[in-house]
């Protein structure tokens, strides 16, 4: 009688052990992956500031350093993974362009214009992601409306290979911040050559936090609440066809 007693006790645990796995493993599902956007972009933005505002490494020597996360995702995602991985190799390309004017010296306004370098680099990748059918920006949206959830996810494939009206708005969410930076860009430099210097040491923060603003606002209203609509509604379909 005991050993039976043991044994059923014994099941009894496994039973909830595998319960409380199941449950971990699907609280983990729910959560957004961000792991791809910090590695593609967090990372290499952030230790490019930090090697060079809190080390004290010149420009060329952080971007060279920062470079080294996106250069491996990029070959990795080729190599291993048999695919592309733009938004690592789009920070590789705005390191290099980095690299490149960090070798231009000498004229103040010069200085200050090149700096707008970086946003008209990636505005551009962007566009001609748009341009080539595969929007770029959807590598960092997608985790957020899908939040890990299978369902959500193969909605998300039904609705971007089967309606026009959810690829516009992915398509218009890259759009916008492709647009927002590179007029960012075209304003920097506007300002690097007609205000006095001073006032655009300070200024040119003011327009990229602006720019970042307006981008989030006009991105979220035109493509992210029309798209999360359209999950919800693909999703309340598909359950009640299961049903």
């Amino acid at each position: 009688m005991s050993i039976t007693a043991t044994e059923i006790s014994t099941e009894e645990t496994v039973r909830s052990d595998r319960a409380g796995t199941a449950t971990a493993q699907e609280a983990a599902a729910s959560k957004p992956s961000f792991l791809p956007l910090i590695l593609d972009v967090a990372v290499p933005v952030g230790s490019y500031y930090l090697l060079k505002n809190g080390f004290g490494m010149s420009t060329m020597a952080a971007l060279g350093w920062s470079s080294v996360v996106p250069a491996v995702r990029t070959v990795w995602g080729v190599v291993k993974e048999r695919r592309f991985n733009a938004l690592a190799a789009l920070i590789l390309f705005v390191n290099v362009v980095g690299l490149a004017l960090s070798l231009v010296a000498g004229d103040p306004r010069l200085m200050l214009a090149k700096d707008s370098g970086v946003s008209s680099a990636i505005g551009i990748g962007i566009l001609v992601s748009v341009k080539l059918g595969r929007p770029m920006m959807t590598q960092g949206m997608k985790p957020f409306l899908v939040k890990g959830d299978a369902a959500r996810a193969a909605a998300w494939d039904r609705l971007a290979a089967g309606s026009e009206a959810f690829r516009k708005a992915e398509r218009t969410f890259s759009l916008v911040w492709g647009t927002v930076l590179l007029s960012e860009c075209v304003a920097k430099v506007v300002g690097a050559y007609t205000l006095p210097i001073d006032t655009m040491v300070w200024l040119g923060t003011v327009v990229t936090v602006a720019s970042m603003a307006l981008a989030f606002f006009l991105s979220g209203r035109f493509a992210v609440v029309p798209m999360e609509k359209m999950l919800e509604q693909e999703l309340a379909a598909g359950s009640g066809t299961h049903s």
